[in-house]
């Protein structure tokens, strides 16, 4: 008989893990016709029982995201295809895209790249190389993300990167999809105000997008990917969540993307925001 936990039963990690594999799919991280791993190396990596990973599987299988070929291959079946375009002008438009480490940020990134075919900017994979050499000779750990020297000596540097990227598309008239945890920028209303008005003269639209996300949601994403700059966060997991504001909005307009396990598809979220976006302008 399997061994599992009484929040097991209660659904709550059936739903994380579901969440997790059904955003993998839909953001293009599992391709349609890939073999998905076992539900032993998938519970592995989320810290769950093999019972909370079929019990997923069940559910996505009855979705049409996942073809269980035998009781122990299972075959991604959907995703998006590439973007279809319908011959019709349209503004190019630029998307910031914050939110925790954790909530969500990269894999709804990917979904609004295939649903728009606009190109992403993500901070991390931008100046990762060039962050972890000069924390480095700064004499800190390259993974550091929370030091005094990063926040203060490296981390304006990255932001100043990412928007001069952000510009220099702009002034040809083209728009992204741009990834980072924005906390700082999204509280600054004269920084979010700067970046609207340099956009709007290109003739570019702007949305700032939040991502949310329940804390046990967070760890399970953080725990999969295994990122190094992730280590000191989980190692003390407590403390980290008790030092971030899960109500944090920004301070100016804004869509929420609400990436908890029981809310709604991030696909789904993600294509109504397009339709208001694609209305306003």
């Amino acid at each position: 008989m399997p061994q599992y936990s009484a929040e097991d039963v209660g659904g709550k990690k059936v739903e994380r893990v579901e969440r997790i594999i059904r955003n993998d799919i839909e953001a293009g991280r599992l391709r349609d016709g890939e073999a998905l791993a076992s539900s032993r190396d998938l519970a592995d990596q989320m810290g769950v029982s093999t019972w909370a990973v079929n019990k997923a599987m069940e559910h996505l299988v009855k979705d049409g995201l996942v073809e269980a070929v035998s009781r122990s291959r299972r075959i991604v079946r959907s995703g998006i295809t590439s973007p279809t375009a319908n011959g019709e002008p349209h503004q190019p438009h630029t998307f910031l895209i914050g939110g925790y480490a954790g909530s969500g940020k990269s894999e709804l990134s990917r979904v609004l790249s295939r649903l728009t075919g606009t190109a992403i900017i993500d901070k991390d994979t931008t100046t990762r190389a060039v962050v972890e050499r000069l924390l480095e000779e700064l004499g800190q750990p390259a993974h550091d993300r929370e030091s005094q020297t990063y926040l203060e000596q490296v981390r304006p540097h990255e932001y100043e990167a990412v928007l001069a990227t952000i510009q220099e598309n702009a002034d040809v008239g083209v728009g992204l999809v741009v990834t980072a945890p924005f906390i700082r920028e999204f509280q600054d209303a004269a920084w979010i105000e700067r970046v609207n008005t340099r956009l709007n003269a290109a003739g570019v639209g702007l949305t700032l997008v939040w991502v949310r996300c329940d804390a046990s949601t967070m760890h399970t994403y953080l725990k999969r990917r295994g990122a190094a700059r992730d280590t000191g966060k989980l190692a003390d997991w407590n403390h980290y969540v008790a030092g971030i504001n899960l109500d944090f909005l920004p301070v100016a307009d804004h869509v929420i993307i609400d990436n908890s396990a029981s809310s709604e598809p991030l696909q789904s979220q993600a294509t109504k925001m397009l339709a208001t976006v694609t209305a306003a302008a």
